[in-house]
This record gives C-alpha cells, sequence and structure tokens, in this order.
C-alpha cells in the first residue's frame, strides 16, 4: 500500500498535466504511473487521481495493445470551394513522402479531373510533422510532384502554434473524430470506411483511401539534392511562404 504522502504525490503530478491531456490522454497517463508504481498501483493512482480501476486497467490494455488510429499516420487534402476532402490512411510512419503522395494521389483520382487546366496549386499546411517548412524531404518531394504535374506548387505555411487555423481541422477532422466515436478501430478496412461515412449538414464529402506504401522515418536530404530544388521564396516569411516552379526538361 502507498501512504498518503506518495498519494500526494501522484495526484500533484496529475493535476499539473490535467488541462493538457483528453480523455485518451488521462488515460494512458494513469497506466504508466500505475505500471511504474507496481504492485498496488492501480489502487493508489485511482486514489490520487479520482479515475475508476477499469479506466486505468483500459489504458494499461492500450499500452500493451495499442488500438489502430488514423490520428497518426493520415494526411488530407481539403477541397475548399467544393466542400471535399480526401483522407489517406497508411501503414507505416507520417512522412514527408506520406504526405506528399497523399496530395498526388488527391490530384490524380480527383483534382485532375476538376482542374486539369490548373497550371498552380496552392497548398496551405501547419510547420509541424511531415509538412514541416523546415523539412528538407517535404520540399525535394513537392518538387517531384511539380515535375510531374507541370504545375507550379505555392506552399504557405501556418505559424507555428497556429494549425488549428487550417479550416482542414474543423471542416474535416474534427466530424471525423466524432463520427467513428465508439466505432471499434479493429482493422484498417474499418479505419478507412469510418472516414469515408463521414457526413454533415453542409454537405461535406469525403473521399478515404489505403495507402500502403512504406515511408522511412529519417531519410535525409542532401545539400545537393535541395540545392536542385527550384523553389522561389516569397518576400514576406519565405521561411513559410514559397513557390517550387517545375523544373524545364
Amino acid at each position: 500500500m502507498y501512504d498518503a504522502k506518495s498519494i500526494q504525490a501522484i495526484e500533484g503530478k496529475y493535476l499539473e498535466l490535467l488541462d493538457d491531456l483528453d480523455e485518451r490522454g488521462r488515460r494512458r497517463w494513469a497506466a504508466v504511473e500505475a505500471r511504474a508504481l507496481g504492485h498496488g498501483g492501480i489502487s493508489a493512482v485511482a486514489r490520487a487521481t479520482g479515475l475508476a480501476h477499469a479506466t486505468i486497467r483500459a489504458g494499461l490494455r492500450e499500452l500493451d495493445d495499442p488500438p489502430l488510429s488514423g490520428d497518426r499516420q493520415r494526411h488530407g487534402v481539403y477541397d475548399i470551394p467544393n466542400n471535399e476532402a480526401a483522407v489517406s490512411v497508411g501503414i507505416s510512419h507520417d512522412t514527408a513522402e506520406f504526405a506528399v503522395a497523399a496530395i498526388r494521389r488527391w490530384w490524380l483520382q480527383l483534382g485532375r479531373k476538376r482542374y486539369g487546366k490548373a497550371r498552380r496549386m496552392l497548398i496551405t499546411a501547419d510547420s509541424g510533422g511531415g509538412n514541416s517548412s523546415r523539412c528538407r524531404l517535404w520540399k525535394l518531394e513537392l518538387q517531384r510532384f511539380a515535375d510531374e504535374s507541370g504545375m507550379m506548387i505555392e506552399v504557405c505555411h501556418y505559424p507555428p502554434g497556429t494549425s488549428k487555423w487550417n479550416r482542414i481541422e474543423h471542416r474535416v477532422f474534427c466530424h471525423i473524430t466524432r463520427n467513428r466515436r465508439g466505432v471499434p478501430l479493429e482493422t484498417l478496412e474499418v479505419v478507412v470506411q469510418s472516414i469515408g461515412a463521414t457526413t454533415t449538414e453542409t454537405g461535406l464529402e469525403i473521399h478515404a483511401w489505403l495507402d500502403e506504401g512504406t515511408y522511412d522515418k529519417g531519410r535525409v536530404v542532401s545539400d545537393e539534392e535541395l540545392a536542385e530544388c527550384n523553389i522561389k521564396r516569397n518576400d514576406y516569411h519565405g521561411e513559410w511562404n514559397y513557390e517550387i516552379h517545375p523544373h524545364e526538361y
């Protein structure tokens, strides 16, 4: 058994993190803490946090057998004027290659039919993850896409900490999350079907597909490779706003 001082210490840590954790985060934090305490850990954490024993045990099961999630390995494209989105669900890692592959697939399967005469594409993206404004691989893969499509790719990154301003967050992903609430994501097919079945009163249409490609983390882009990219930075915050022009062959 753990004494009152130990319980108070656990409670203090929990209260410090409480505002930064959602329900899943609280459950998993409690599970990690209980496991670290060893015998009697579940009861101690339950007393300190007020969480039910069953909730902490559910967190422990998730640590041992993580559920499938499209959150860590999905990247979406949202066509604003047509209220249409496309979401890729990956099986490996959320890298720049995966992000650009999602854009490429949207263009080939949906965008080209509607905007086939377009000579430029505007992409708004956040500043973290695979599509980070600092990611060399992101720029290299976009250069390849520009060369393939013949389009000039203009990129505008949201400043750090403002990714929620991106319309895809509150017009697409929030509805996806709500639609799959309570649905056990037992297979990748269920994940894809759940995303594709998402609709809203405003007529949002979402296309979802499984990307079975393998995207390795840690791929290094050399200075020489980056120098080959035909990048023109904007005068205003060129680190966040730039154009990638296709090479002329």
